[in-house]
């Protein structure tokens, strides 16, 4: 078995079942508007949950407690006039990569990576600042969802406030980041920054699908 095999079940979509890969997982959801999912360590805990309920699990991390219909009520449906972006770090640092997609359909937008060195906080910084540049330039009142409050925190202050050290194999990663603050101090935009709740829609759709 191949080292962090991750299996991906899927209560609702165009195909449900169980699937061994994000590919065939993706492929199973696009589209599919209110597409139940989610990844697990092995086959045995996602049988499990496929023949369980999706709001036993969804956005349940390991000791948490699921809502409660009334807090599922509460957070209502997304918004799919809109666009959600995401970025996946194998390691910290390691290697880095981002994309946005169309929320509804899951249909990629953008993406960008892999970056050497690089961090999840840096990746998803830069993944809301791609997309308010993608939707200005398309003139799109389209929100953009994330669920980093960290990077938000970043766009707010126009400053990508990460500790990692500049390198000779960074580099190409740290010019990115410099054009990113560069757009945000000089650019201004609309755009609605909106975090993604999780624990009530499960994972945002522009996940990489390696938790």
């Amino acid at each position: 078995m191949a080292k962090n095999q991750k299996f991906y079940t899927v209560w609702k979509g165009k195909r449900p079942g169980i699937y061994n890969s994000w590919s065939d997982c993706k492929a199973a959801i696009a589209g599919y508007k209110g597409a139940q999912y989610k990844s697990f360590a092995t086959f045995t805990e996602a049988k499990k949950a496929y023949n369980g309920n999706y709001e036993e699990y969804r956005g349940k991390k390991k000791g948490e407690t699921p809502l409660t219909p009334e807090q599922l009520l509460k957070f209502g449906t997304p918004n799919y006039h809109s666009i959600a972006v995401d970025a996946a770090s194998s390691g910290n640092p390691g290697v880095m990569e981002y994309q946005g997609v169309d929320t509804k359909s899951a249909k990629k937008l953008f993406r960008q990576g892999p970056f050497a060195q690089g961090t999840n906080n840096i990746g998803e910084f830069l993944a809301i600042v791609h997309g308010l540049a993608f939707l200005k330039q398309k003139n799109s009142d389209r929100i953009i969802y994330t669920d980093s409050r960290t990077a938000m925190s970043w766009v707010r202050k126009k400053k990508c406030n990460t500790k990692l050290k500049e390198t000779v194999q960074n580099k190409p990663l740290f010019d990115l980041i410099r054009r990113a603050v560069t757009w945000l101090q000089t650019n201004s935009y609309t755009t609605p920054i909106v975090k993604w709740e999780t624990k009530a829609w499960g994972e945002i759709p522009a996940d990489f699908g390696r938790k």
